[in-house]
């Protein structure tokens, strides 16, 4: 089973932030691929600082059920600071499910794909780095190069 997460930072040390979340997300399986990082501007219309952002792939032998992957990753969240605050607002990590293999799910809770993912070029460009460029959305059957050709073009800068 392949898991794929997008991660972001925007308060205090993003760095350190994006690290932790990558080693809370090994307690799921192994990671096997980390895109690079990337700084982008703030998606959602809440003025705030600008984000570090982060694509993680993690495969596992055994079958984890979309809700406990979901459950994992809030308590993740939890545990490395993250508060409530405005949707889309600033904070300390973020850690979305983007996909797990090519499964469709759909729930009150959680929508796998992410139901955001053909929208937001912070993470088209860092799956980008993990994923085969021969790629397709399970749903709308593009490639991530697609995807971000229907984008309006954003500042997106690789950091090292």
């Amino acid at each position: 089973m392949n898991i794929y997460f997008g991660l972001g930072s925007n308060l205090g040390d993003r760095l350190k932030n994006l690290n932790d979340a990558v080693e809370k997300i090994k307690s799921l399986g192994k990671i096997t691929n980390v895109s690079g990082i990337y700084e982008t501007k703030a998606w959602g219309g809440v003025v705030q600082p600008d984000f570090l952002n982060a694509c993680v792939k993690v495969e596992t032998e055994k079958f984890i059920a979309p809700l406990e992957i979901l459950r994992a990753v809030k308590n993740f969240e939890v545990e490395l600071g993250r508060e409530e605050s405005v949707r889309w607002g600033p904070r300390k990590i973020d850690s979305d499910i983007l996909l797990i293999d090519d499964v469709i799910y759909k729930s009150p809770e959680l929508n796998i794909p992410h139901v955001s993912l053909p929208e937001r070029l912070f993470v088209l460009v860092p799956l980008k780095d993990i994923l085969p460029p021969t790629w397709r959305h399970p749903g709308n059957k593009k490639t991530l190069q697609e995807m971000i050709e229907a984008l309006p073009p954003e500042d997106v800068i690789q950091k090292l």
